[in-house]
């Protein structure tokens, strides 16, 4: 069962491991909560004070890792279940005009434009200079791909949920800006700032891109590098005679090439028939071509 879940996170495209993470951390936590919960009749306080985003800067320099995970985090089911809806699609339309590689830019780099947005109103502003206030949701991240999509492809036209409507994505995304702009007086105010340091960051990235300048990659190979620390070390190299070589590498190339054959079989039997045609040779062969 573990070995056909792992096969089946690999096989999902980006924004949906992302929602598959973000659904795995609220379960975790509501289940801890639950129980905590029952045995003493409070929640775990502490996990909102250590991964959500304070207003407090020196709260934030001491925990300097809350800028990146609050954006995993949700206290409400609902709260988890829009965004992840709303990453759903987004993700979607943003995969029509994007690299893999560059969503996850869009994403995080969206996270840590939201935090500094929403740090920066809530010491700056006057109205929220003396609140206490916690940043959580995935929302920045998500209007960052949102932004990001319209402002790449304004003219690309999305059709209405049960309706015949088709709608240019510029205005969606134009109406939701100034959505944020107008609620930022409402309850949510530290959200609506996040949300607009998210669309900042979309429409920055996106429109760089379009003038052939990448400005996320500096990030990107930073979190390359980080990867990099939990893959297993290759294999020490072994000398061999150059005549001995010459045929290992021809059978080892062809060996490579039929394994590479199957494995795109399978994965074209998946996108056709879904994940769950598969035999249990071919889930087998799968998940070890994975691994190696």
């Amino acid at each position: 069962m573990l070995d056909d879940l792992k096969i089946k996170y690999k096989s999902l495209l980006p924004y949906e491991r992302l929602i598959a993470i973000n659904v795995i951390i609220f379960t975790v936590v509501a289940i801890v909560n639950a129980i905590a919960y029952s045995a003493t009749k409070k929640g775990i306080g502490f996990i909102g004070e250590y991964f959500a985003l304070s207003d407090n800067l020196n709260s934030v320099l001491l925990k300097i890792w809350t800028i990146f995970t609050y954006g995993f985090l949700h206290f409400s089911f609902m709260h988890m279940l829009g965004n992840m809806i709303a990453l759903y699609f987004t993700g979607q339309i943003f995969s029509r005009f994007f690299t893999n590689k560059q969503l996850y830019n869009f994403y995080f780099l969206g996270i840590l434009s939201g935090a500094v947005c929403f740090l920066l109103a809530y010491n700056l502003f006057p109205a929220f200079i003396n609140e206490d206030s916690i940043l959580v949701g995935a929302s920045a991240a998500v209007f960052s791909l949102l932004i990001g999509a319209a402002t790449y492809a304004p003219n690309y036209e999305i059709q209405l949920l049960i309706t015949q409507v088709r709608v240019k994505l510029w205005i969606i995304a134009g109406l939701y800006v100034i959505a944020f702009i107008s609620l930022i007086p409402g309850n949510n105010s530290g959200g609506e700032f996040a949300h607009l340091g998210g669309a900042l960051l979309g429409y920055i990235y996106a429109s760089q891109l379009k003038q052939g300048k990448d400005i996320g990659k500096g990030f990107e190979k930073i979190m390359d590098s980080i990867a990099s620390w939990f893959k297993p070390k290759p294999a020490k190299m072994k000398t061999v005679h150059r005549s001995q070589k010459r045929t290992n590498d021809k059978t080892i190339f062809q060996k490579q090439r039929i394994k590479q054959e199957k494995i795109d079989a399978i994965l074209d039997k998946i996108s056709k028939s879904g994940y769950e045609s598969l035999s249990k040779e071919e889930k087998d062969f799968l998940f070890q071509a994975g691994k190696e």
